[in-house]
C-alpha cells in the first residue's frame, strides 16, 4: 500500500540537521556566574529544525568542570498557575542543591543565600526562566529558593542533591521587608499556600553556620 508522505513543521524555521549531526556538534553547554557565590545561570545549546529541537539538559563531565559536582538523587516535577507564587523553600538539614529549568510557560525564579559565611549573606537573584528560552538555574546547598508563576501555567522540572526531608522544611517569608525581593507582580496579591503565607522573617529564621 502506498502510503502519504507526511511533512511536520512545529513552528520552527531552521536548517535542518540529521540524526548523527547531534552526535557530531558541539554541545558545550554556557555557565554564567550570577552575583551570588556558587548560583550559575545556564545555557544549554539547541539544536533545531522544522521537526523540533534537541538539546543536552544535564551532562556529568560537563557540570562537574563547571563546579557543579554532586549526585543527584531526586527529581521532581511542578506545575503551577498563573499568580502563584511558592517559597521561599529550604531545608536547614539535608540541604539541597537544586538544578531548575521549565518546560512549560514561564517563571521568575529566585535564589535567597543562607550561608552565615558568605559575603552575600542574605542577598537574592532573580532570573525569568522559560521554556522558550531553555535557561537553568544552579542553586547549591545554602539557598532558599522560590518561583512566581507568570503565565497561564507553568511546569517546572529540577533534580535535588538531597532527599526531601519534611521534618526539616523550613520557610521565609516572601515579602519579608528585609529582604526586598523585587517580585515581577502587578495587579492582584500572589496565590500562597498556608504553609507560605506562615513563613518565617529572615531575621528569625534558622541559617546555614557551617556552608
Amino acid at each position: 500500500m502506498l502510503r502519504r508522505k507526511t511533512t511536520i513543521n512545529c513552528g520552527y524555521n531552521m536548517p535542518t540537521f540529521s540524526q548523527a549531526d547531534l552526535f557530531i556538534k558541539d554541545t558545550t553547554v554556557k555557565f554564567t556566574p550570577t552575583p551570588l557565590s556558587g548560583v550559575l545561570l545556564i545555557e544549554p545549546q539547541v539544536f533545531q529544525d522544522d521537526r523540533g529541537f534537541f538539546l543536552e539538559s544535564y551532562q556529568k563531565k560537563h557540570f562537574s568542570e563547571a563546579g557543579i559536582a554532586f549526585d543527584f538523587v531526586q527529581d521532581n516535577h511542578s506545575k503551577s498557575c498563573r499568580g502563584v507564587l511558592r517559597g521561599l523553600h529550604y531545608q536547614i538539614q539535608q540541604p539541597q542543591g537544586k538544578l531548575l529549568r521549565v518546560v512549560l510557560g514561564e517563571i521568575y525564579d529566585v535564589a535567597l543565600d543562607l550561608r552565615r559565611s558568605s559575603p552575600t549573606f542574605g542577598k537574592w537573584y532573580g532570573t525569568y526562566l522559560s521554556a522558550e528560552n531553555k535557561q537553568m538555574l544552579w542553586v547549591p546547598p545554602g539557598f532558599a529558593h522560590g518561583f512566581y508563576v507568570i503565565s497561564p501555567q507553568a511546569e517546572l522540572l529540577y533534580k535535588a542533591t538531597d532527599y526531601y526531608a519534611p521534618q526539616w522544611d523550613r520557610t521565609i517569608l516572601w515579602n519579608d521587608p528585609e529582604i526586598q525581593i523585587a517580585w515581577p507582580i502587578h495587579g492582584e496579591a500572589p496565590i500562597l499556600s498556608p504553609k507560605d503565607k506562615a513563613g518565617m522573617s529572615f531575621a528569625a529564621a534558622e541559617v546555614y553556620e557551617n556552608l
